[in-house]
Parts: structure tokens; sequence; C-alpha cells
């Protein structure tokens, strides 16, 4: 299991424009193949502040919906990010 998770920050007044823009992302994320779980949310604290976690069966599955990466457009408005992938060995529900 691949799980990848952090956050980006974009300019406060643009977080709103900039999550609605990405929900067909996440709609075809959960969609892919391999996806356990997809989400991008505004962060409680930080106005400018979006967090990401993505949970994935695989690397293979990672690569093949990731492709090039954020849009150029996505990629301008992010004002700085902090995103890494973790390979996951074992699991323990706490339900």
């Amino acid at each position: 299991m691949v799980i990848v998770a952090g956050h980006i920050v974009v300019d406060p007044d643009q977080r709103g424009p900039y999550l609605a823009n990405c929900v067909s992302v996440v709609e075809q994320a959960r969609r892919a193949p391999g996806c356990l779980d997809f989400a991008l949310t505004a962060d409680l604290v930080e106005v400018g502040r979006i967090n990401i976690f993505e949970r994935w069966e695989s690397q293979a599955a990672v690569e093949a919906f990731r492709g090039s990466g954020p849009s150029d457009e996505q990629s301008a408005a992010m004002l700085a990010a902090s995103v890494a992938e973790y390979d996951i060995a074992g699991v323990r529900s706490l339900t």
C-alpha cells in the first residue's frame, strides 16, 4: 500500500476556487484502479492550506493515475508544497 500525504499552500482568497477546480480530479482518482481513498481538504486552522491524503493499493496504481502531475494552472497557484509518498507494509484497523 502507498499513502501520499502532506499539504499545499495557496493564496487564502484562492483556496475555495482552487478546491472547486479539483472536484473532477478527486472524482477521477476515486474511480481509478487501485485507489482506496483520495481527499483534498481545506485546513481548519491555516486559511491558505489544503491538506492532501491519498491511499493506493500499489506504487503502480499511483503512477498510472498521476501521469504528468498537477496542471500548469494548479502548479502556478501553489505558493508552497510539502507532500510525500509512504510505502506501508502493514495496517491495523482502529475500528
